[in-house]
This record gives structure tokens, C-alpha cells and sequence, in this order.
């Protein structure tokens, strides 16, 4: 019986010659013992995970948002992938908020190895260094999941925020601020799209644009503020979204096997991953139209902003909210 049972799982690919589970050296592959972690952990069932370390000097102002706005029942984790950073130690301490850091730097790996630390969080909010959280952010997100995965039409997959600099929720933006005629009439025909050869990715003009610039769309404060006052709403993203600030459960990374393990760094990877997987297993990307947070900017455009950020952190920062 055991070598029939044993040959079914060779044909499955769930069996290898060394007589072990695949799916378990996987599991091994995708984890790695080589991390620090300050551990202020609290047993909540929400985790904000915080990817940072190579953007410092944005810290002051997003980290002032997370801490202005995060629910008392979201624990926070600042993650550096393949580096340990005193500063961010330090701000971990400061706000009582957890710090991980891997020898290895791999976004895949990192977020696997928080995952598996927070064995009681059942939701996570995972945020990008260059994101600027804003007040209706969390639990916004939070209804929004249960919202739709108990009364909608899709099975979720993850939940995200509107994003001005974002190939999908730019969209979104212009519309419900009637600035679409204004937008083409600068940069380029609108288009739900992302990628090297569209503007919302490789202009910083554009992404000045949607910082305030001209003055022509809001701050994003008092963008979060307006839409959080419109009827409850959220759409579904047919195309690959950015991962830069969402929220999923951990059922769900459990689920697709963790985010797989490349050679490299793997930016990027994680949000192919999740995309595919939420396409795959037919769970919806959905955006809530009742909150928006800011995003600096995508590569191409990261010099530029670095110094338009310096140049003006007064538009970054909080503006009127409580």
C-alpha cells in the first residue's frame, strides 16, 4: 500500500527522489532563519506590515501619518528587506511598533518570514515606504473586505485604496473630480493602464500633477476626506494592479503557497504573484472609491520626485484632519 501511495504522489509531483514532500522543501525554500526581529507583538488579528529602508528621506512624514492614523487594533511591523536599519530600529521603539529585518534581500522572502511571525493576525495591511496613509485608510479597507465578501458579488482576493499615482485608481481619481478633459489636455489620452510607455509611470510631470501641483487636483487628505463622505462604493480592477498599499487575509497567503522565492530581490514579484493568484482562484481585486492615500511616485520618476519632495514637504504633509 505504501509504495502504490508513493508512486500516486511521484505522478502528482507531490513526491521527489529524496522521499520528501515537495510542497514541504517549498515551505523551507520560501522561509529563512537568517532575520532580526524586535518583537513588541501585541496578538491582534490586524498587522500593518511596512516595507521601508531605502527611501529615509520621506520617513519623517510617513511614519507620522501611520502613527497619527493607525487603529489601536492594528499592530504595526516595519520590514527591511537584505538590511538592518538603526533609524528604523529606533522608529519601531519609539511608536512601540515591531521590527524585522532579513540578512537577504528578497520583498518575497520578507513578507513570508512576517507572515509566519504574526501566526495570530488574520488580516494584513501591507504599505510601501512612499505611500502617505491618510485618515480613512484602515478601516475603510477594513468594511470594505467585509462588506464585499459577505454581501457582494466577488470573493476577495485583496482590497486597496484609491491611488492617484496608480495605473487603475488614477482613472478613478479624474473621474470623480471631473479632470479628465483637463488631464488629456496636458499629458495623454486616459487609459486604465500602467507600464514604461504610459505617463502615470514615467512622467514625474504627472506625478506632480496629482501631488497638487497647479492646484488643479486636491491634497490627498482632503481627497480621502470628500470620497469618505460619498456613498459607500467599490469597484472591481480587471487589469494588474500595484500592491503598494492593500489589504489581504491570511488565509489567503496561506492558501497560494506563501509569495515564491526568486534569485533576486524579486520587486515586483509579489504583486505578479497576487494578481495571478487572485485571477486564478477567481477572487476580485477590489478598490474602495471611500478612501485614497498617496503614492510618491513609480521608478522613472523617483528622481525627479526625491527633490520635488524635499522641495516641498508641505505638500506631503498632514493637511486639516483631526
Amino acid at each position: 500500500m505504501k509504495k502504490v501511495l508513493k508512486e500516486i504522489l511521484k505522478k502528482l509531483k507531490l513526491y521527489d527522489s529524496t522521499k520528501k514532500l515537495i510542497m514541504k522543501r517549498k515551505e523551507s525554500k520560501r522561509l529563512t532563519s537568517k532575520y532580526t526581529f524586535e518583537s513588541r507583538m501585541k496578538g491582534n488579528e490586524k498587522v500593518c506590515f511596512i516595507l521601508a529602508g531605502y527611501k529615509d528621506f520621506c520617513y519623517d512624514i510617513v511614519f507620522g501619518r501611520i502613527k497619527k492614523f493607525v487603529p489601536k487594533d492594528v499592530e504595526v511591523c516595519i520590514l527591511s528587506s537584505g538590511k538592518y536599519s538603526e533609524e528604523l530600529s529606533n522608529i519601531a521603539k519609539e511608536n512601540d511598533w515591531s521590527y524585522l529585518s532579513t540578512k537577504r534581500n528578497n520583498v518575497c522572502l520578507i513578507q513570508n518570514v512576517a507572515n509566519s511571525i504574526y501566526k495570530d493576525a488574520k488580516y494584513i495591511y501591507k504599505i510601501d515606504e512612499d505611500i502617505f496613509i491618510t485618515k480613512n485608510f484602515f478601516n475603510t479597507l477594513f468594511k470594505t473586505y467585509e462588506s464585499c465578501e459577505q454581501e457582494g458579488d466577488y470573493n476577495v482576493g485583496l482590497v486597496a485604496p484609491m491611488i492617484p499615482i496608480n495605473g487603475f485608481s488614477h482613472v478613478l481619481i479624474l473621474d470623480r473630480f471631473n479632470l479628465r478633459e483637463k488631464f488629456e489636455k496636458k499629458f495623454e489620452k486616459i487609459k486604465y493602464a500602467a507600464g514604461p510607455d504610459r505617463m502615470i509611470e514615467n512622467n514625474p510631470e504627472v506625478a506632480k500633477f496629482f501631488w497638487g501641483e497647479d492646484k488643479i487636483v486636491p491634497n490627498i487628505d482632503e481627497i480621502d476626506n470628500i470620497v469618505s463622505k460619498d456613498p459607500f462604493a467599490y469597484v472591481a480592477c480587471p487589469i494588474r494592479f500595484s500592491i503598494g498599499a492593500i489589504m489581504y487575509s491570511r488565509k489567503l497567503w496561506s492558501d497560494i503557497g506563501m509569495f515564491p522565492v526568486g534569485s533576486g530581490a524579486d520587486m515586483g514579484n509579489d504583486e505578479i504573484y497576487l494578481c495571478f493568484q487572485a485571477m486564478k482562484n477567481s477572487k476580485g481585486i477590489i478598490i474602495s472609491k471611500n478612501t485614497a492615500v498617496g503614492h510618491l511616485s513609480f521608478g522613472k520618476q523617483n528622481k525627479t520626485m526625491e527633490k520635488y519632495f524635499k522641495d516641498n514637504k508641505k505638500v506631503f504633509d498632514i493637511h486639516n484632519v483631526k
